[in-house]
């Protein structure tokens, strides 16, 4: 499970002395951990795979916007620590697909739903995230989506 390779890797870091991954592996964890006592419920809870994944891809997302933000700002020291920590998140979240492979489910989903303008794009939104989600950012999608059903 998710939790019992982070704590694996919290302790290979130390003993390499790597600070970003030690940072990194100690933020993620809170964040599963407050996730956990969130679903807590009379008692004990366990967060399932998905759980965990959900609260991965968040705190990657955070770390996108936030170097987003810091680069905007001018903020390169910042945006570096950001960006070092994406990248260590990125090691426990799944394969993302590439932007041709995210075109090609998204066409297949506007088939399907058989849409054809943007007042159209909720009903293709709902069912491309689900099935991507995960696996690809949703501003791409988002933006893949907008560019299928205005051509």
């Amino acid at each position: 499970m998710l939790t019992e390779q982070l704590n694996q890797d919290l302790k290979e870091a130390m003993r390499a002395r790597d600070k970003v991954r030690l940072r990194t592996i100690r933020l993620l964890r809170a964040a599963l951990l407050e996730k956990e006592i969130a679903e807590r419920r009379g008692g004990e809870a366990e967060l399932s795979e998905e759980q965990a994944m959900a609260v991965l891809q968040k705190q990657a997302k955070q770390r996108r916007d936030s170097m987003e933000q810091f680069e905007n700002a001018g903020r390169e020291d910042l945006a570096v620590t950001e960006r070092e920590e994406l990248e260590v998140i990125k090691e426990y979240l799944p394969e993302q697909l590439s932007e041709d492979e995210i075109r090609k489910e998204v066409e297949a989903i506007v088939a399907d739903v058989q849409a054809s303008s943007m007042k159209d794009m909720g009903r293709v939104m709902g069912p491309a995230m689900q099935r991507l989600r995960g696996k690809a950012d949703g501003k791409v999608v988002q933006s893949l989506v907008r560019e299928l059903l205005t051509s």
